[in-house]
């Protein structure tokens, strides 16, 4: 996460050091120290009285005083002006990230090099609303950057420990649900437990089955400082920090994380350095709202609002990610699942009787499924599942135990009296040259041979016995 230099920045000297103005500083000065030699020569020599030197003393501290003035206001509207044009390409930055890694990246470096900060810590809520996400910089030339992530309750006061448990504001949407990849470590104690990716799907899986909780609701300012320092403690205690300074992340009423500087020296924070992180932490606040509202309406695009499981753009993205990344030694299975009579149902107990049965079918498929296989609805009552490195005989046993968890569905409070069933095509991979398509063609293949041959079975492509 190295930086370059903005161009607008490259080459730029402070004012006071520019040839011109130095050179006006030196005549000024030779100025003075002529008045005042000229006036204590004709003193010394009975020209001229003590009262003309005086004068020509107290001129001279005159014309000093007003040139440190001068230098001092110089001084001060250049570092405003440098605190804005630091602001400003922090703000441009922001505004083109399009992810909370890209947010973050876009404020590090420049954030850390305007405050004079030896580190620089992005601390933002992870989606579930558990975990907080900890990016931590040194400003160090070569210094690696650190990710890694702590508990949301760790940061609670330590006679609590616990996440406080209250309303979200009111919103149309949650606007922190965050899906990120997972980070490099994590903080953990006894009561805390981790997880573990499992594998090239992680990214679109989190997309369709992540729920947000609320994080910290605050009600003024100084409790979100307060939350913003207690991370800052954290912090100290993991990376042993020292003279640090926090601005909370916030998302309307709610924390949402932290940015934290710190120094080795334990000289005071200039104001400048303090206006500049509350700024910051707004505009990063606002960034981080904006993209991870897109990111949630991407999430809902590959999710099917009735049954809550992925939908056919899903699968479509997911099997081209798959395909990129999959090995020869990889296998993937596809079962083809199909409501029986499924129009019959709509046409005699109607379509709001139809819902309830798609959603208790989509229930049980996902239910009969490996952790790492993926159900998706395909279109109206089809569904698919994708198998990821299934041994022999895997795919057929979870069609059948998905034929068998659907038959077994009670839908009487429904008012359907007569049992559901589902026919499944099972197809797998037979070389490694096989399309996902290929696979998935044979498998609707095996579907229709189901339905031909009675319904509420399991056949596998390319066979002619029948699994019940």
């Amino acid at each position: 996460m190295n930086a370059p230099i903005p161009p607008e920045s490259a080459g730029k000297r402070p004012v006071g050091t520019q040839p011109r103005v130095l050179l006006t500083w030196l005549l000024l000065g030779l100025s003075v120290v002529m008045l005042v030699g000229r006036s204590a020569f004709e003193f010394f020599e009975g020209q001229t009285g003590a009262v003309d030197l005086a004068l020509a003393v107290a001129i001279s501290a005159l014309v000093t005083s007003a040139v440190m003035n001068a230098r001092a206001a110089g001084m001060f509207v250049e570092r405003r002006h440098s605190e804005a044009e630091s602001f400003s390409r922090i703000v441009r930055a922001l505004s083109r990230s399009v992810s909370p890694d890209a947010v973050v990246e876009a404020i590090v470096h420049e954030l850390g090099a305007a405050t004079e900060a030896d580190h620089v810590a992005v601390v933002r809520l992870r989606p579930g609303g558990i975990v907080l996400d900890v990016t931590f910089v040194s400003m160090l030339p070569g210094a690696p950057t650190s990710n890694t992530v702590m508990p949301v309750r760790q940061i609670e006061p330590a006679e609590t420990w616990n996440v406080r448990q209250v309303p979200h504001p009111p919103s149309s949407h949650t606007p922190l649900r965050i899906f990120a990849g997972e980070p490099e470590a994590v903080w953990l104690d006894d009561h805390d437990h981790g997880s573990q990716g499992t594998g090239v799907d992680d990214d679109l899986r989190r997309n369709v089955r992540s729920r947000s909780r609320a994080p910290a609701f605050v009600q003024n300012e100084a409790e979100a400082q307060e939350v913003a320092n207690r991370i800052a403690d954290r912090l100290r205690d993991a990376y042993g920090l020292r003279n640090m300074l926090a601005a909370p992340l916030q998302a309307g009423q709610s924390v949402a994380g932290a940015i934290v500087l710190s120094r080795r020296t334990g000289e005071v924070w200039p104001d400048s350095a303090v206006r500049l992180l509350r700024s910051a932490a707004f505009e990063t606040s606002a960034a981080l709202a904006r993209v991870y509202s897109f990111q949630a309406a991407e999430s809902e695009a590959r999710t099917d609002q009735l049954t809550q499981l992925p939908n056919r753009r899903y699968f479509d993205e997911y099997c081209k990610l798959l395909a990129s990344r999959r090995r020869s030694t990889d296998r993937v299975a596809i079962l083809a699942v199909d409501v029986d009579y499924f129009k019959r149902l709509n046409d005699q107990y109607g379509h709001q009787v139809g819902d309830v049965a798609l959603r208790a079918i989509a229930n049980a498929i996902q239910v009969s499924v490996r952790e790492e296989d993926v159900p998706v609805r395909f279109g109206g009552e089809e569904f698919v599942v994708l198998l990821r490195n299934p041994s022999a005989g895997v795919a057929l046993e979870i069609g059948d135990r998905i034929r068998q968890s659907v038959r077994d569905l009670d839908l009487t409070e429904a008012g359907v009296t007569e049992r559901v069933t589902v026919s499944v095509g099972v197809a797998s991979g037979e070389n490694e040259g096989e399309t996902i398509d290929g696979i998935v063609e044979r498998a609707d293949q095996a579907l229709y041979a189901a339905k031909r041959t009675g319904r509420d079975r399991v056949v596998e492509a390319w066979l002619s016995e029948v699994e019940r």
